[in-house]
């Protein structure tokens, strides 16, 4: 892929107004040219800069469903020998 120059005219200040924005945001201005009328309105990027979130791992997600649900049942402060107790009588009727 071939490259192309691209030159363009821009007022002084706003030049130097946009240089010092993409340098507190970690770029420099030549990266960012084509935006420079929004950079300036916006006084950042005109665009989200931020990773993705890694999801949840699907076990910790599991165990927070598992206590919310508890709580929503007021079962939440049952003692290991009541969860014992309830999962016995739950196996008698398999």
């Amino acid at each position: 892929m071939a490259n192309t120059l691209i030159q363009f005219r821009e007022d002084e200040e706003k030049r130097i107004k946009a240089s010092r924005i993409c340098e507190q945001l970690g770029t420099d201005l030549i990266s960012y040219r084509i935006c420079i009328d929004r950079l300036n309105i916006e006084e950042g990027f005109p665009f989200s800069m931020t990773l993705e979130k890694k999801t949840e791992n699907p076990g910790i997600a599991a165990l927070k469903q598992a206590s919310r649900i508890a709580a929503e049942n007021g079962i939440s402060d049952m003692s290991l020998d009541e969860i014992n107790a309830e999962i016995a009588e739950a196996r008698k009727s398999l």
